[in-house]
């Protein structure tokens, strides 16, 4: 907008300095011819009364040299022989003008002006006594018509130019007191966007952009009461599971000793630590699926062989054969150990609960340069639409699914620069690949993640070595 400004002002101003100042100095240019050949009259007159008077060559040559032009020798007197004593023709200085011109002159019996070599002359008849005509001719140079004319053009560009530059410079700064303010609403419409919930834009400018200001900023303060509604009701609902928690904690304690006691006392802490997590983090409003500072993140060799540990139980109570492969030796991911462990949880969740008992299934993770890629696979009947699986909310119209479990781990992979996408396993039935970036999400390849999934699995699918738990 702000070149839009100063282009339509340097257009629109250098149109009317054309428009005013090339007529003007063509009155200027016209003004000067006519002051030159007024002066020129001026001295022709000025031998009028000598030559109605005599012919005499001596009183002749006398008032032409008391002249301004004759004395600088552009004067001229031409008197027919009819009119000068010995039936001569007289001719008193130096003619420029050509002998038909005089004739012209003498026959019209006005003034008039014709061109000769380096200027122009004026050929002025003055009646004799006689009555003859007699032609005063007075020349003048070029430089005398066209005196001040330069010094006019040259003043006239320069206030030309002046006044381009100012308004060119005026309607930069109109431009900049219009494009600022628009540039600051979207600096602070990106910055809100990006979740700096501080963002706010001043109120000034022109009408529009300051009623723009406002609204934004009433937006901006909206959304903030709004998200900050949202953390207490998340906290608030998560806080009512407490309740039910305790009893289970309660039930749970009672049921003695063995190893499915255990488990489930263990099931039970994990899942307060889990709901004092989301508590945590809506009272905080700080998201936790990105880790922070150095050394922030966890093993996910670490995370896998624990997850499975604990769905281990529960998949040889259903007769499920597991396999378990790349989990020997530590891998460090920007990713907080909770995320990833929900990540997992969602997915072996889904496992056990949308295929039937006995469904094996297996977990592998990829190390790479750039990425650790995570396969959780099964041999169950697939997913007939992946793309739609993918989509946050959308449960498939299946008991037990609230549509959520897939978008947290999409939402984890994503905040490393990497994605989640669903296939067929060499199992036969449903493979869901993570890939988690190690440089964040600017850095992401975009171009390498599907030939590194399919080397890797090309590598691993037909000699892939594991253990079963």
């Amino acid at each position: 907008m702000r070149w839009a400004l100063v282009r339509v002002s340097l257009a629109v101003t250098t149109m009317v300095v054309l428009a005013f100042a090339v007529p003007l100095g063509l009155v200027v240019q016209e003004m000067a011819r006519d002051r030159a050949f007024s002066n020129a009259e001026r001295q022709a007159a000025a031998i009028g009364p000598t030559l109605s008077i005599t012919t005499d060559r001596r009183q002749l040559e006398r008032a032409v040299a008391s002249t301004q032009a004759g004395a600088a020798g552009r004067m001229a007197v031409h008197v027919p022989a009819s009119g000068v004593a010995g039936g001569q023709d007289l001719e008193i200085g130096i003619r420029r003008a050509t002998v038909r011109d005089l004739a012209t002159t003498q026959r019209i019996g006005r003034a008039s002006i014709t061109e000769v070599t380096d200027g122009s002359a004026l050929l002025q008849p003055t009646a004799l006594s006689s009555g003859k005509i007699a032609i005063v001719e007075v020349y003048v140079p070029e430089g005398e018509v066209s005196n001040g004319v330069t010094t006019a053009w040259l003043v006239l560009a320069g206030v030309g130019v002046a006044l381009v530059v100012g308004s060119v410079a005026v309607a930069d700064r109109l431009g900049v007191r219009m494009v600022r303010p628009a540039q600051r609403l979207a600096g602070a419409a990106q910055d809100l966007g990006e979740g700096q919930l501080g963002a706010r834009v001043p109120e000034e400018g022109p009408t529009e952009l300051r009623s723009a200001a406002v609204a934004f900023n009433s937006m901006a303060d909206q959304v903030v009461q709004l998200l900050a509604n949202e953390r207490e009701l998340a906290a608030d609902l998560s806080h009512r599971l407490r309740t039910p928690l305790t009893v289970l904690r309660l039930n749970a304690a009672s049921l003695g000793t063995g190893p499915a006691a255990d488990q489930t006392r263990a099931a039970v802490e994990q899942l307060e630590r889990e709901v004092d997590t989301i508590i945590r983090t809506a009272r905080e409003a700080k998201p936790q699926t990105q880790a922070t500072g150095p050394g922030a993140g966890c093993d996910v060799s670490e995370v896998v062989r624990e997850r499975m540990e604990f769905w281990s139980a529960l998949a040889e109570d259903e007769g499920r054969k597991v396999r378990l492969a790349g989990v020997d030796r530590p891998v460090r991911i920007p990713v907080a150990r909770p995320e990833l462990a929900a990540a997992l949880d969602a997915l072996l969740g889904n496992v056990f609960r949308h295929t039937p008992e006995g469904t094996a299934f297996s977990v592998d993770v990829h190390n790479g340069d750039d990425a650790v890629i995570v396969l959780v696979s099964d041999a169950g009947p697939g997913i007939a639409d992946p793309e739609a699986a993918l989509t946050r909310g959308n449960s498939g119209a299946r008991d037990g699914s609230t549509g959520l479990g897939l978008d947290i781990v999409r939402r984890v992979a994503e905040s490393t620069g990497g994605d989640v996408r669903i296939g067929h396993s060499v199992l036969g039935g449903t493979e869901v690949r993570i890939w988690i970036g190690f440089g964040g999400a600017s850095q992401r390849p975009q171009g390498r993640i599907g030939h590194r999934t399919k080397r890797r699995r090309k590598g691993g699918s037909g000699s892939r070595r594991g253990a079963e738990v």
